[in-house]
């Protein structure tokens, strides 16, 4: 992406989108993904809002080291970059992986934390779409070079460009094909399996939230699903929303798992009420012993 910044943390190089002037929203994508996944959302956000958007580390353009790709390392990693930037305090929108990243990122940094948005998250609920359970499994670093080969995806990318001045595919499909096309690459692919199997299993999702919800109490949150998510199931939006005194849920008919591309307008209109009607969490700290 033309608009791609780049700067060294400990050593590897971050790619990351930083656009617009004010409070500072960071956005988390999904496994697979980058930061382009928010290019319909950044030139809305970033008219009232400084907007950063990393590609997390084994994804995008950022570097791809043989490391942990943890949710607890994403969210270190996630801290200094706002460190490197000079960012304080952040409301926290996380997409998919990016809201198993997010939750674990107020879990770890809360008083870097003013809101938390969850679009079709990880983290809150075993059920995960079956295609991710079988690459969890072992023996997918022989498999994965086999479906995704680096030939394919080149002829898939013009197929693509052929269609889309027709409007096909859709959103959905497009934002599916584009994490398919990452995992041509080795590197992309080593540090997908990393990411992948530090939260899902052949049995789903081997990392819940729910047990630490707690620790938020107060804390300002938004839910976003699409009825129609065969990844992470909209039953996971009802479950936390009952979970989280005070939060919100929208719900969108007919929308997949990516909302913030399926349905821009929605999701833009909800962020800005979400925002402009929710005051900055100040996380309750223990009272001083008096001595």
């Amino acid at each position: 992406m033309s608009d791609l910044r780049y700067l060294d943390l400990h050593g590897e190089q971050v790619a990351y989108q930083d656009a617009g002037h004010g409070p500072a929203i960071l956005l988390i994508h999904g496994m697979a993904g980058s930061s382009s996944t928010w290019r319909a959302m950044v030139p809305h956000l970033s008219k009232r809002y400084r907007v950063v958007a990393p590609d997390l580390l084994g994804h995008g353009q950022s570097a791809k080291p043989r490391g942990d790709y943890s949710l607890g390392a994403f969210a270190v990693w996630l801290r200094d970059l706002l460190d490197e930037l000079g960012i304080s305090r952040v409301t926290v929108v996380g997409q998919s992986l990016g809201g198993g990243v997010a939750m674990q990122f107020v879990h770890q940094h809360p008083d870097y934390c003013e809101r938390l948005v969850l679009i079709s998250s990880g983290g809150l609920g075993p059920e995960v779409g079956w295609m991710l359970r079988l690459l969890s499994a072992p023996g997918a670093e022989l498999l994965l070079p086999v479906i995704a080969p680096p030939t394919v995806v080149a002829f898939g990318d013009r197929v693509w460009s052929w269609l889309a001045p027709l409007g096909i595919p859709s959103a959905r499909a497009a934002e599916s094909w584009s994490a398919y096309s990452s995992l041509s690459n080795r590197a992309a692919r080593a540090a997908f399996l990393r990411t992948l199997r530090a939260v899902v299993d052949h049995r789903g999702q081997a990392v819940s939230a729910f047990n630490r919800l707690d620790f938020s109490y107060g804390l300002p949150t938004q839910l976003i699903w699409g009825d129609d998510d065969n990844i992470i199931p909209v039953a996971h939006a009802y479950a936390a929303h009952d979970a989280l005194p005070g939060s919100r849920l929208l719900v969108l008919p007919g929308v997949g798992h990516y909302p913030h591309l399926e349905a821009v307008d929605a999701v833009v209109d909800t962020l800005n009420d979400f925002l402009a009607t929710t005051t900055p969490w100040q996380r309750s700290r223990p009272a001083e012993p008096a001595y």
